[in-house]
């Protein structure tokens, strides 16, 4: 039996669309796309394609988009370069429920003397702004908030958030790895000064992420050696993975409409039903604001990695939390910070789905969750009916 996959918030699968685009500068289109000579050139040629493809996902400049390794050398890059470029600064602002990604990046600089901010959360995962605003200050180099969180789906009001600290002078990064082709995103509207994206959420390969730089932002680059992207990410060129990037980007343009309207469906019904036949379940995270594609669900009284064990024997593939803190048998940082009780915390399952989810898989979860739940709280110390 295929595996029923919805842990896409962790990695989604490459399209064929994608993989038949990448294949032949993986064999005969070897060419540096940085030579001057012809079969370097035409390698070239396709790169600059793909960048105006991402560019008009983002609706954005071409020249605005450097390709990067992944989303978190992305963040990485970004709050680099903000801080680089105003030296003087000391303070940062960030969440309580960002990805490790840039979580764990903000902890090492206050670590070197970096004053920290850090925004709470409200128990549906909803940011306290009036924190983030009175924190903004002169000293302030940089504030980077998510656009959707990868665990529960929230969404935040990024483009608010980036117009008051534009209004300040200082730089607005985003991480919208989660939030890219699940939801129309134009830059060129925006107050964002830079944006991060990974291909891999997207149905593009592994190694291979963006990040948007607004023209004119101050900006000191994180790789330095050749003059590849400008000068501003040296180092020969993923050409395979650009391309196939592109064309991911060329076709989350074509299915945003199915993600907001099947995939959302089916997502609902996963919901409401599991909600309807597991007693003592609860959704985490904002139920009206939140990605189309995914829901927090908690079963409270048992533990989740036994809930994914089980569900792995009938070839269920979910998730805890984020695949990158996975193997911690702490609860995650971002339910913590909502304040989901412990007995809640510990058994929540992330259900993420992607285009290539049909309705007899979710009707497949839906028919076994609710017998793994009762197993397993029928061996739980916490629980009694």
């Amino acid at each position: 039996m295929n595996p029923i996959y919805v842990d896409n918030n962790a990695t989604t699968r490459v399209a064929p669309e994608v993989l038949e685009a990448m294949l032949p500068y993986f064999s005969d289109l070897y060419g540096n796309p940085s030579s001057m000579h012809t079969f370097g050139g035409s390698v070239g040629s396709k790169v600059r394609a793909a960048r105006e493809q991402v560019a008009q996902l983002l609706g954005a400049l071409p020249e605005e988009i450097l390709f990067t390794s992944c989303g978190t050398e992305s963040d990485s890059t970004a709050i680099y370069a903000a801080i680089r470029s105003n030296p003087e600064k000391k303070h940062i602002i960030t969440t309580r429920v960002e990805h490790p990604a840039v979580k764990n990046l903000f902890e090492h600089l206050g670590k070197k003397g970096y004053r920290v901010t850090v925004v709470p959360v409200d128990r549906q995962g909803r940011l306290d702004l009036d924190t983030l605003y009175k924190n903004l200050s002169d000293d302030t180099a940089v504030v980077s908030v998510m656009w959707a969180n990868n665990e529960t789906g929230t969404i935040f009001p990024v483009e608010e958030i980036a117009r008051k600290v534009r209004e300040r002078g200082i730089v607005f990064h985003t991480d919208a790895v989660q939030a890219v082709g699940k939801m129309p995103i134009t830059m060129a509207d925006s107050a964002i000064d830079m944006l991060s994206l990974s291909g891999h959420k997207l149905h593009a390969p592994k190694g291979i992420g963006v990040l948007y730089v607004r023209k004119g932002t101050q900006f000191a680059p994180f790789l330095m050696g050749g003059h590849q992207e400008g000068g501003r990410r040296a180092g020969t060129e993923n050409t395979a993975s650009i391309i196939g990037m592109g064309r991911a980007a060329q076709l989350a343009m074509e299915s945003m409409q199915d993600e907001n309207t099947r995939v959302k469906a089916l997502r609902d019904k996963l919901e409401t039903e599991l909600l309807n036949r597991v007693p003592h379940s609860m959704i985490n995270g904002d139920p009206e604001n939140r990605l189309p594609n995914t829901t927090s669900i908690a079963f409270e009284y048992v533990e989740g990695e036994a809930i994914l064990l089980l569900m792995d024997q009938h070839g269920i593939c979910a998730s805890s939390g984020s695949a990158c803190t996975s193997g911690s048998l702490e609860p995650s940082h971002v339910l913590r910070a909502m304040g989901v009780p412990f007995t809640a915390a510990h058994g929540s399952i992330r259900y993420s789905l992607s285009i290539y989810n049909t309705e007899e898989e979710i009707d497949f979860i839906i028919d076994k969750m609710p017998t793994i739940i009762e197993r397993l709280r029928q061996m739980s110390p916490f629980w009694q009916r």
